[in-house]
């Protein structure tokens, strides 16, 4: 028996896993990292952990897999996006990564704005917002400029990692796009935006697809992790685009929900001009020539996990959704609005903060759970609204991640989107979606879409249920009302508490 597998470097975790030929995943092994958040609004990690991290997983893998290393063919990777790493001609880490989830950069976003104004939609088919690579490396032009000086060159998380498993500097286009820096039609590292704000070309890495084998292990990588030097290495894909992957995304008509730290409602898109104004992202997709647009809540399954440290934290998951349970649709008249590290869609915004609304002395803690659950839903809902608007037809959406975990979760889903939600059999997310690269690299399948066919198979259908869709629809009206009103509040709070942390830090 062959095997592949598939690295799936997250926010919080790298997870690992060895995949055969019909799609079966023979072990899995996950290793958490901290973020580091010296004040409101940062988020970093270090490389390192990465790298350390990934290599204890692969050694654990290898050794409780019980498989011989000559007998796993194939790697590659799905990565957490816009991550920045800067590198100096010596390719050694300059400063700690910039996050996807750091809000820093609202200055370099109102700059590029102003110097590109709607030439950066025509380009990128996306807004300047503060996850993006593009604000990260002009807040560190602006504030570190002695770093970007000894840069010889920049790459996203994942890409960081496969360059410490091969020595090879690249990166793949469904990652690029989350840079704000590609031309996404041409496919090309746009001279015009790098141009406007001065930014050297030759920090740019060489592109290529997502399924190029890009090499072979370092002898020494393969050394410390136990695989062998030979093992093929390929590029892989932004997480979101090997979510779709391991979901069979992979045609018009298909969606998908993934929730994990966030949130995201994705589209396949075979039409590269197709105009949303950019409310949603249009980005490269995984499958070569092809293209997805999605929709982002930055604290999906983040809500619930803060929910549960602060407030459960000797509870499990499970029992937290079996609480939620106890409550009934609309969390007796309780919303949550998943602001706890701004907002992206619809509102890109990095100020505002998140809400209970409607507390009173009747809630119980079952009650605010299950108001958790419902407003992230909410929140992705927004997404799948705007598509509708546009004229995309959403008749079936495949759930991965957190908010596949919960029969009720599941069931939430179908009810506030109004449409069949699917679980997957085997359902590994992003993981899943790097291990069909590196099978398809490989060449067990022609392509993408027949490897799906033969890894993916459906496990439960949710359908919606009429009533319960009438009664959200009514709740659903009065979370969107949250925001417009509370959004003047919650910006005077967050500058008041940016205020506190530079007193303190001045001290």
């Amino acid at each position: 028996m062959e095997y592949v597998i598939g690295i799936d470097l997250g926010t919080s975790s790298v997870k690992v896993l060895l995949v055969n030929q019909q799609g079966a995943v023979k072990h899995s092994v996950s290793k958490d990292y901290p973020l580091l958040q010296q004040q409101p609004g940062y988020s970093e990690q270090d490389p390192e952990e990465w790298v350390q991290k990934t290599i204890q997983a692969l050694k654990q893998l290898i050794t409780e897999a019980q498989v011989p290393s000559d007998s796993i063919k194939g790697i590659s990777f799905s990565g957490q996006m816009h991550g920045l790493i800067l590198l100096d001609d010596h390719q050694q880490v300059i400063r700690n990564a910039i996050l996807w989830n750091d809000t820093r950069t609202t200055p370099q976003c109102k700059k590029i704005d102003q110097q590109l104004g709607g030439k950066l939609l025509e380009i990128t088919k996306n807004p300047a917002l503060e996850g993006f690579t593009l604000p990260k490396i002009l807040w560190v032009k602006e504030h570190e400029p002695e770093h970007l000086r000894r840069t010889s060159v920049f790459l996203l998380p994942k890409d960081y990692l496969r360059y410490r498993m091969t020595g090879e500097l690249n990166m793949e286009y469904s990652d690029a796009a989350g840079t704000l820096m590609l031309d996404i039609v041409n496919k090309s590292w746009s001279t015009d935006i790098l141009r406007t704000f001065d930014i050297p070309a030759h920090i740019c890495p060489p592109l290529v697809e997502t399924e190029n084998c890009v090499g072979t292990l370092s002898p020494e990588f393969a050394r410390v992790t136990g695989l062998n030097p030979a093992t093929k290495v390929f590029a892989g894909g932004a997480d979101n685009a090997c979510g779709a992957i391991g979901a069979g995304i992979l045609s018009e008509g298909k969606a998908l929900c993934s929730i994990g730290t966030s949130g995201v409602f994705l589209s396949y898109e075979d039409n590269k001009h197709r105009n949303f104004g950019g409310k949603v992202h249009l980005f490269n997709h995984g499958q070569k020539d092809s293209y997805y647009t999605m929709g982002v809540t930055l604290a999906a399954g983040y809500s619930l996990s803060w929910f549960k440290e602060t407030f459960a934290e000797h509870e499990s998951f499970s029992s937290l959704l079996e609480e939620a349970a106890l409550s009934p649709i609309g969390a007796n008249g309780l919303i949550f609005t998943p602001y706890l590290v701004g907002e992206r869609t619809p509102y890109a915004d990095a100020k505002i903060r998140g809400t209970f609304t409607g507390i009173d002395g009747s809630h119980k803690r079952h009650d605010f759970v299950r108001a958790v659950i419902e407003g992230i839903v909410f929140s992705i809902n927004e997404s799948v609204e705007i598509f509708r608007n546009y004229g995309k037809t959403i008749d079936t959406v495949i759930s991965i991640g957190g908010g596949a975990k919960s029969d009720l979760w599941l069931q939430i889903q179908a009810d506030i989107f109004n449409t069949k939600v699917i679980k997957l059999q085997n359902e590994q997310g992003p993981g899943m979606g790097a291990a069909m690269i590196a099978a398809t690299g490989l060449g067990w399948f022609p392509s993408l879409k027949e490897c799906a066919e033969t890894f993916i198979s459906i496990a439960k259908t949710y359908e919606p249920n009429p009533e319960h869709v009438s009664r959200y629809k009514a709740f659903y009206q009065v979370y969107k009302d949250v925001y417009p009103q509370t959004v003047a509040i919650n910006h005077q709070l967050f500058d008041l508490r940016m205020m506190d942390s530079s007193t303190v830090l001045a001290k």
